[in-house]
């Protein structure tokens, strides 16, 4: 059966989506143009916005089969230093999305979505040019900033074109994409490293160009005044010092995390980076309780479904990406692969991704988003479990790595959509690039603290004799993580359930108030 906050959203998104922001995301023929019929104009949308959230989250994933080359050009850099090209592109990225999504609020979506492409493209070159790993991370830090700012903007842009029976699949569409392309970036990087490490960056600037060029034909101007944007932007500036905080306070955990095997775990460093990451967690949520404009609208956190389905989402994340990168290293440093046979020895299970997605969507309609998740969670721990009890030092890709590369993929295709959709339509339509923000900040989370942990399991035996164990001991870690998830995603039915008897239980305030005569009419 549908839940009811599916319904009432979806009827939210068919209502509601045009006059959202201050009618920032309205959207109508070009001043002297013909207007274009509803389908060809969301196809042509589509085509555009899929562009930006394609390299965008292709970006997040598809270095992973880079960093042993990567590695190599830079003399020989350690797996912890090498690890900061991930984390800080994804840290940086999910403190700033929500500023971001509030920055495409005020300015309009159009002109953020276009802004993030150039800053995302520039930066995708500087990343290919640099001489050095630490430049390199310096490059990721702009890059992850331009995605930031151009994936909250793709949501409403879409969302503002789709025809209103469209809308709610629309949501889904737009997880699935970017959720495929996150899963497909080892494939792709694959075959780019066979050429050099380079291209995996210098991929992005002729893709990004060729969006940029539809793109302004095809998105619809932005329909707010410059001087109603100025007035907003001086009335409600996004926390941008909650987003620092928030970044020192995510890098210095992975910091702890990463280093805890050299230093020790009860090394002052260690223990100053874990109270150093609390302390500015505890200011974080501080800020974002008072200031006007948060990176994270904590009343938003009070609303079950959005609250679990992030929570969930976070859990998730660590055992996705941490799972990417352990099977880069593993056919890598221990089986010897190239980077090429890597990516297709990958492939399957992120070729299933987009399936899944699709074929759960009216699995979801009918059961409700929880047990489908939980179900994504349980197969891609089986997944997990697998490899911990197949794994060889001796090269067999059909016994020791296909079966669990076809359950994660299976999971991931049943899971990051279906929490995603889940989160993403629990909230107000004016609040979508917010809440969008936020759900995809919660998985990028999780995908920093994936990767540190998983640094921190293999420690120095990522490659040598000691592999095995060191790889066992981590493909258990991600199926805890992913068990987990399955458990924070079961209590979205509890969740659902909770959400429909409040929105009953106002319905019902607000007809005794109308009988009462205590509220015109027209307000109920």
């Amino acid at each position: 059966m549908r839940s009811a906050v599916t319904d009432s959203v979806a009827d939210g998104i068919t209502n509601g989506v045009a006059a959202d922001s201050g009618g920032a995301v309205r959207v109508g023929p070009g001043r002297g143009r013909a207007p274009r019929p509803p389908r060809a104009r969301y196809a042509a949308v589509f085509a555009v916005v899929t562009a930006g959230i394609a390299v965008v989250n292709l970006d997040l994933f598809i270095v992973n089969v880079a960093l042993p080359s990567i590695g190599r050009g830079f003399h020989g850099t350690d797996l912890a230093s090498l690890s900061w090209v991930l984390n800080a592109y994804a840290i940086v990225f999910a403190a700033l999305l929500v500023p971001a999504g509030r920055a495409a609020d005020l300015i309009g979506r159009r002109a953020a979505f276009l802004t993030g492409m150039i800053v995302f493209a520039l930066a995708s070159a500087a990343c290919a040019a640099a001489p050095d790993v630490w430049v390199l991370v310096g490059a990721r830090v702009v890059q992850a900033a331009g995605g930031a700012l151009l994936i909250p903007a793709s949501l409403s842009l879409l969302l503002a074109a789709a025809p209103p029976e469209r809308r709610t699949g629309a949501i889904r569409a737009w997880t699935s994409v970017g959720g495929a392309a996150a899963a497909l970036g080892p494939v792709l990087g694959g075959a780019l490293v066979a050429a050099s490490w380079h291209w995996v960056f210098l991929v992005n600037v002729p893709v990004v160009a060729i969006a940029l060029l539809f793109g302004v034909r095809v998105l619809a101007p932005d329909r707010t005044t410059a001087n109603a944007q100025q007035q907003a932007v001086k009335e409600i500036r996004p926390d941008v010092l909650g987003a620092a905080v928030f970044t020192v306070a995510v890098g210095a955990l992975a910091l702890a995390l990463v280093k805890a095997d050299d230093w020790g775990w009860a090394s002052p460093p260690v223990l100053g980076g874990f109270a150093l990451a609390a302390a500015l967690i505890g200011l974080f949520v501080s800020r974002s309780a008072r200031h006007p404009a948060p990176v994270i609208e904590l009343h938003l956190l009070r609303r079950p479904v959005f609250a679990t389905a992030t929570a969930a989402n976070v859990v998730f994340g660590i055992a996705f990406g941490a799972m990417l990168l352990l099977v880069t290293l593993w056919c890598q440093d221990v089986w010897g692969w190239s980077a090429l046979r890597t990516g297709l020895g990958i492939a399957p299970g992120p070729l299933l991704v987009p399936f899944w997605a699709i074929a759960a969507g009216p699995v979801v309609r009918r059961i409700g988003p929880g047990p489908v998740a939980a179900l994504g969670c349980a197969i891609y721990a089986c997944g997990c479990v697998c490899w911990r009890l197949s794994l060889s030092l001796t090269p067999d890709y059909p016994a020791h790595l296909l079966p669990g590369m076809l359950l994660t993929g299976t999971g991931v295709g049943l899971t990051l959509p279906t929490l995603v959709s889940a989160a993403v339509s629990a909230v107000p339509p004016n609040r979508f690039a917010t809440g969008s923000g936020i759900v995809t900040m919660a998985r990028q989370v999780g995908i920093v603290l994936g990767v540190a942990i998983l640094v921190t399991v293999l420690g120095t035996h990522a490659s040598g004799p000691g592999a095995l164990p060191a790889f066992q001991r981590a493909t258990v870690v991600l199926a805890a993580a992913a068990a987990t998830a399955g458990l924070a995603s079961l209590l979205l039915v509890w969740a659902v359930k909770r959400e429909r008897r409040q929105g009953e239980q106002r319905d019902r305030q607000a007809r005794s108030l109308l009988v009462l005569g205590l509220i015109p009419p027209t307000a109920g």
